[in-house]
């Protein structure tokens, strides 16, 4: 264990350095279209993986690719840590997050979110803000962009009950293209609130689409059914992992906080 602590403390540092030296890099962009910033993006993606897999060892595998349609699109990410905000920009060719408009605030990081249009909201004015969120991102989905959207609003701990919000229903009807649900295992080894990296295999998985014109209810329901079971399906196989590589599921209490 502390190896692995020596080796997270040492990515940790690498990662928001790399950041700092994609973000210099990427000054130029403002005076480029948007793809880009786009591009540069998802350079930083690439580079901050590979680091992962040669400082933590942690391997990442994606599997469906092959089921990632082209133009326009929803993409329903299960949502446990950091990691895949950043490592999903790689297969989209216009992604589109919704994020908290405070980002939009901070020097460079935030003027390179404006710039690639993405959409920030104020969390706090509730059902106003849900609204305008469901405006604009049906907007920019019908004009060709990907929107990369966590239903469960924010990262949810390893094994915890699934709460998936109805802002992505309103999304899917108002826009009428198809959505690919994503499965993941990454919060074994990016665990939220801890800078703890964990070695293993990181495995995302891109689910079959649903076709447009479902019904809110009925897409809410197959679509948390469908990312759930998945999930839970490559997190078993990756604590199986864990516990051959470790004797046990290392620190459980902090995976799963």
């Amino acid at each position: 264990m502390v190896l692995i602590f020596l080796r997270s403390l040492v990515y940790n540092v690498l990662f928001y350095a790399m950041l700092i030296c994609w973000m210099i890099v990427a000054i130029p962009t403002y005076a480029m279209p948007r793809w880009a910033i786009v591009a540069v993006a998802r350079n930083w993606a690439r580079s901050s993986i590979w680091l992962l897999r040669v400082v933590c060892k942690v391997k990442v595998e994606y599997r469906g690719l092959e089921k990632i349609p082209k133009g326009p699109l929803i993409v329903a990410s299960k949502h446990q840590s950091m990691w895949e905000t950043f490592a999903l920009l790689q297969f989209f060719d216009q992604p589109l997050f919704i994020l908290k408009r405070e980002l939009l605030w901070i020097p460079l990081f935030g003027w390179y979110l404006m710039k690639s249009k993405m959409i920030g909201i104020d969390r706090s004015a509730g059902g106003r803000a849900l609204l305008e969120m469901a405006r604009r991102a049906g907007a920019a989905v019908r004009h060709g962009r990907q929107l990369i959207i966590f239903p469960e609003g924010t990262r949810t701990p390893v094994g915890a009950p699934p709460q998936y919000k109805t802002g992505i229903a309103q999304i899917y009807v108002d826009c009428g293209v198809s959505c690919l649900p994503v499965a993941l295992n990454s919060g074994l080894f990016w665990p939220r609130r801890t800078f703890m990296r964990y070695p293993g295999t990181l495995v995302v998985e891109f689910l079959d689409p649903l076709p447009p014109g479902l019904s809110r209810r009925e897409f809410i329901a197959r679509v948390s059914t469908v990312i759930e079971e998945a999930t839970g399906r490559l997190v078993e196989v990756a604590r199986r992992e864990q516990a051959q590589l470790f004797g046990r599921v290392p620190g459980s209490a902090s995976v799963n906080p």
